[in-house]
């Protein structure tokens, strides 16, 4: 599947539909797919954002259209894949890129409803980003079906419990689908990425080993996408601290974490 249509053309070039696609990993994605002459389906909050980078980089309304949706809300996300679907057809390739990375204190009552935010986002976002697509791939008997979590999906991080705990549902939730949808020639992808240089981590106050950008990330991902790879840790070196850090004796690791920089909670505290 990696590849498509020669760039420029787009006579059955294969789509790409891309949440959270305005910045970050969502906005390298987009170029990376559309470099290789793929038409997208971008989705966003702020639609602008996304006509305006579409302009930028030469792409009309028959390789790129834009659905503004905020990924939280199932009616609306539901809503802008049905809307892809009618206008620019099925997609190949459907990649629930969108979320939050927001510190937590469990002792402060506004927290609980962040949490509940991320949740709605991280997790439930990503179900209802896939749900207009799943019926339709299967009876085509094909597509990718890609999950976004996180390196921090394998052990809880201090301060960041909502969005650990989001993004181990993320695996969980997408091990399930995989499995449901095996045989009928649909994979489902999960990513974890490491530490990648975007909006999201620009703000954050302790070390970040193996930093990538996400150029870098992307292309590695669009590889592992177009080779149905089940699983996949991107940057590989952080494939080597994933099962390090997964069998750390729980007091070996505490005393390794004890002390750790917080990531900002909302608040900004």
């Amino acid at each position: 599947m990696t590849g498509g249509a020669a760039p420029g053309t787009t006579a059955a070039a294969p789509l790409a539909f891309i949440t959270g696609a305005s910045s970050g990993i969502g906005q390298a994605l987009a170029a990376r797919y559309a470099a290789l002459g793929w038409r997208l389906a971008l989705v966003a909050r702020r639609e602008g954002v996304l006509q305006e980078w579409a302009r930028a980089a030469g792409l009309g309304a028959d390789r790129c259209v834009a659905y503004a949706a905020d990924v939280a809300q199932v009616p609306g996300i539901v809503a802008a894949g049905e809307a892809c679907i009618t206008r620019q057809g099925l997609p190949d390739v459907v990649i629930a890129n969108a979320g939050i990375s927001i510190g937590m204190d469990t002792a402060e009552r506004e927290d609980l409803d962040m949490m509940s935010d991320m949740l709605a986002l991280n997790v439930l976002g990503v179900a209802a980003t896939f749900h207009p697509f799943v019926a339709g791939m299967r009876a085509r008997g094909s597509g990718r079906l890609v999950g976004v979590a996180s390196m921090a999906a394998l052990r809880g991080l201090p301060g960041h419990g909502a969005y650990c705990a989001s993004k181990a549902g993320v695996v969980a939730y997408c091990e399930s689908l995989r499995v449901e949808c095996r045989a009928s020639g649909v994979r489902v992808v999960t990513l974890l990425p490491g530490y990648v240089a975007t909006p999201l981590t620009a703000r954050n106050p302790y070390s970040m080993p193996f930093l990538i950008d996400a150029a870098t990330f992307a292309e590695r991902a669009e590889r592992a996408i177009g080779a149905g790879a089940s699983q996949r840790v991107i940057p590989w070196q952080m494939a080597w601290v994933a099962p390090l850090m997964r069998n750390l004796p729980n007091a070996l690791y505490d005393r390794l974490f004890k002390g750790r920089k917080r990531k900002p909670r909302r608040s900004g505290a």
